[in-house]
């Protein structure tokens, strides 16, 4: 697997906030921390983005009623 798709997965992981101490030992010691905050950023940012496109689609009303 690559860095980077492991590094998504830890980040995945972390917002599930279910995560063996042994695989947060060994993605410290394998992954960039840079790589992990611009990860974290990204998935934050479509966590929030996707949440406000669900609250405009279940918000918005139908025209012709």
């Amino acid at each position: 697997m690559s860095a980077m798709l492991r590094t998504i997965q830890a980040v995945l992981w972390s917002f599930l906030g279910i995560r063996k101490s042994a695989d947060y030992q060994k993605d410290t010691e394998r992954l960039n921390p840079f790589h992990i905050i611009v990860v974290g950023i990204a998935i934050a940012l479509l966590f929030v983005l996707g949440l406000m496109a669900l609250v405009n689609w279940v918000v918005v009303q139908p025209t012709g009623f």
